[in-house]
């Protein structure tokens, strides 16, 4: 997408603090962390939303959320983490995605309440 910001970082002209990343996504820190360690895993592929994904997609988000155990050491995911995906609805925002290409919220490093 011409205008999307993780498209830009993914390309390369936008610098980002890439920690990781291979053939399917990238793994970049967050700028304005919601948790000690916050990163952000983006697909390569751009698609906004789940609703958005065709078979193929989802076993390219498969492979992500099985590679993230594997980065646990690397990312000082030790002590656990949790995952999120804010989702767009048809009628409205109420998850709060702002950037409108799918991404994963990995947040760890302290005790995080719900």
């Amino acid at each position: 997408m011409e205008n999307c910001v993780f498209c830009k970082i993914i390309n390369g002209e936008i610098k980002s603090n890439i920690v990781y990343q291979d053939e399917d996504f990238v793994v970049f820190t967050d700028l304005n962390p919601k948790a000690k360690l916050h990163y952000l895993a983006v697909p390569r592929k751009h698609f906004a939303t789940l609703a958005e994904m065709n078979e193929t997609d989802s076993t390219m988000l498969g492979r992500i959320l099985a590679k993230i155990p594997t980065l646990s050491q690397k990312l000082g995911l030790q002590n656990g983490y949790r995952l999120i995906i804010n989702q767009k609805g048809e009628t409205g925002n109420d998850a709060g995605q702002e950037v409108m290409h799918l991404h994963i919220h990995i947040l760890a490093g302290e005790r995080l309440e719900m």
